[in-house]
C-alpha cells in the first residue's frame, strides 16, 4: 500500500473514535502536552506519569517527579505543600507559617523568615518523638522545652493543660481543668489536689472526687469499679446520678435516669432499657453474636450469619461477616446506599435525591485492585483500571497526585453525551470527542484530528501527513509541519 492511501487508510479508522482539535501534543515516552483554548501548554507528562506539571484544583500549579517529590504552588509560584515519597515527608505552609514532618514522628513549625509577629499559629516548634518537645510562643506561659524522659514540661497538649516529668516514670505530674495529679513513680501511686482529691495505689485500688461533679473508684484495676456522676448543670431538677458499678467478669451495671444497662458474665449476657430520651431494649447472648433490640432503634443479630440493624436513621445489613454489608441513610436530602464484599474487594455508593425521585443518581464503586469508576449523576464519569488505593484513601490529595497516577493504565473521562477522553498507557494511546471534533494518538507516530470541514493525519507529529483546510475539496499532502493547533485542557483526576 502506497504511504499516502496507509495515511488515508490509518486516518479513516481513527476518525471514527477520535477527536482533533489537536488539543494534544504527543511525543509519547518523552512528553505529552495538554493545550488550553490559547494554544498555550496547560498541563504536561514526561516518562509516562512520571515527570508532570498541570493547574491545582483551585489555582496555582501542581508539578514533581511521582512519586519521590510533588509541589504544588500558588498563583504567585509560591510553594504551599511538597511532600517526598509520601507520607514520609509532608511540608505545608500559608503566607505567614510553615511546617514539615517526617512520618509524624520528626516535626517542625514556625513563622517564615521575616515574620515576627507571634500568633497561636506561628509558634516555633520542634518535636522528635518521643524523646524531644518544643514550643516557642513569645510567652513564658505557653512556651516550653521537654526532653523525655530526662526532664521536661509540656503545655496544651495531649488533651492536658500540662505534664510534666523528672526521670520518668520516677515522677511524672498531669495538670487538667484546676486537678493536679503527681505520680511517683507513674503509675504506680498518685495523689490528686486541687480541684479534685484523690489517691491511688495501682493496680490494687483508687478514688478521685470532684465536688458537685463525680466521685469514681477501683479496685484491682481493671476488674473492679464503682463511680458516681452527677448530673450537667443544664438537666432537669431531681435528675438522679449516674452510678456504675462492676466487677469484670462477673457483673457490671450502670444506671441513670430512664436507663439501665446489666451485663453478667460480662460481655457474654444481659439487657439494655431505656426509656428516655428515646424508649429501647435490647438482650444479649453470647454477646457480640445474638443481640435482640427493638424500640426507636432495632437490631435483630445472629451472628455471625445475619444482622440488621436501623440506629438513628442508619438500616445496615451484615450477611456472614465480614462478607456483605450493606448500609442506607439520608443525609441532607440524599439517600446513601454503601454495598461491600469483604469490606475493600468491592465498594459501592450510590447517592439519590429525596426530594427529586426523578433526578439521575450518583455513584461510585471500587473492585480493588482491579478499578475505580465515578458516576456524578450529571453526566461526568471516570474509570480508571487498576486503583489499589483510592479505596483507603479517597478524600488524600497527596496519594491522588503522588501514587494513583502510576497504576492508572487506562483512564476514561466522560464529561458529557458529546464530551469524552480516554487513555491507555499513560497517553501513549488517546482518543478524544468533543460535539463534531475529534483526535487520536498513537504516541508519536499517527496522530488524527478531525473538525468541521478540516482534518490533519500526520506520522512522527507532523514529519509526513495529510490536511485539509477550511474550503478546499480535498487532502493535501505536507512534510515537517509540526505547528501546534489551539484546544482545550482536559487533565482531570479520579
Amino acid at each position: 500500500m502506497k504511504p499516502v492511501r496507509l495515511l488515508a487508510f490509518f486516518g479513516c479508522l481513527a476518525v471514527l473514535c477520535a477527536r482533533a482539535g489537536a488539543e494534544e501534543r504527543n511525543a509519547w515516552p518523552v512528553k505529552v502536552d495538554q493545550l488550553d483554548v490559547a494554544g498555550h501548554v496547560a498541563s504536561w507528562e514526561a516518562v509516562g506519569p512520571l515527570i508532570f506539571k498541570k493547574p491545582a484544583p483551585e489555582s496555582g500549579t501542581i508539578k514533581g517527579v511521582r512519586p519521590f517529590y510533588v509541589q504544588t504552588d500558588d498563583v504567585n509560584g509560591v510553594t504551599t505543600s511538597a511532600t517526598v515519597l509520601y507520607p514520609i515527608f509532608i511540608y505545608r505552609a500559608d503566607s505567614d507559617t510553615y511546617q514539615w514532618t517526617i512520618l509524624n514522628l520528626i516535626t517542625r513549625a514556625g513563622p517564615k523568615q521575616g515574620v515576627t509577629v507571634y500568633r497561636a499559629d506561628q509558634t516555633h516548634a520542634f518535636d522528635l518523638w518521643i524523646f524531644w518537645f518544643s514550643r516557642q510562643t513569645g510567652s513564658p506561659e505557653t512556651s516550653y522545652r521537654a526532653l523525655f524522659p530526662i526532664v521536661g514540661t509540656i503545655k496544651g497538649r495531649f488533651g492536658f493543660d500540662e505534664l510534666s516529668w523528672v526521670i520518668w516514670p520516677l515522677y511524672f505530674r498531669t495538670e487538667k481543668q484546676g486537678a493536679v495529679t503527681t505520680s511517683v513513680p507513674w503509675p504506680f501511686i498518685r495523689m490528686t489536689q486541687g480541684a479534685e482529691q484523690g489517691f491511688a495505689l495501682w493496680p490494687l485500688f483508687g478514688w478521685r472526687d470532684r465536688p458537685e461533679r463525680f466521685h469514681r473508684f477501683f479496685y484491682l484495676w481493671p476488674l473492679g469499679w464503682n463511680n458516681t456522676i452527677q448530673p450537667p448543670e443544664d438537666a432537669p431538677a431531681g435528675t438522679p446520678p449516674t452510678e456504675q458499678v462492676g466487677f469484670i467478669p462477673f457483673y457490671t451495671r450502670e444506671t441513670h435516669a430512664g436507663f439501665i444497662n446489666e451485663n453478667f458474665v460480662w460481655p457474654f449476657f444481659g439487657y439494655t432499657d431505656r426509656t428516655l430520651p428515646t424508649r429501647y431494649h435490647e438482650t444479649r447472648y453470647l454477646w457480640p453474636f445474638l443481640v435482640q433490640g427493638r424500640g426507636d432503634s432495632y437490631i435483630n443479630r445472629w451472628g455471625p450469619f445475619y444482622t440488621h440493624s436501623i440506629i438513628k436513621g442508619m438500616d445496615k445489613t451484615w450477611i456472614m461477616w465480614p462478607l456483605i454489608r450493606q448500609a442506607t441513610w439520608t443525609d441532607s436530602g440524599v439517600e446513601q446506599t454503601k454495598t461491600q464484599f469483604l469490606y475493600v474487594l468491592y465498594w459501592s455508593l450510590e447517592q439519590r435525591s429525596t426530594t427529586n425521585p426523578r433526578a439521575a443518581h450518583a455513584d461510585r464503586t471500587h473492585i480493588w485492585p482491579l478499578y475505580s469508576k465515578w458516576d456524578n449523576g450529571a453526566g461526568r464519569r471516570q474509570f480508571q483500571l487498576f486503583s489499589p488505593f483510592d479505596i483507603f484513601f479517597p478524600e488524600n490529595d497527596h496519594v491522588r497526585e503522588s501514587w494513583t497516577p502510576l497504576f492508572a493504565i487506562y483512564r476514561s473521562d466522560r464529561r458529557g453525551p458529546d464530551d469524552q477522553r480516554w487513555s491507555f498507557l499513560w497517553n501513549a494511546v488517546s482518543w478524544r470527542r468533543a460535539h463534531e471534533e475529534k483526535e487520536f494518538h498513537l504516541g508519536p507516530l499517527l496522530s488524527v484530528e478531525s473538525r468541521p470541514q478540516q482534518g490533519r493525519i500526520a506520522l512522527g507529529n507532523g514529519v509526513v501527513g495529510l490536511k485539509r483546510e477550511p474550503g478546499q475539496s480535498g487532502w493535501r499532502l505536507f512534510w515537517f509541519d509540526f505547528q501546534a493547533k489551539v484546544n482545550t485542557v482536559t487533565t482531570q483526576s479520579l
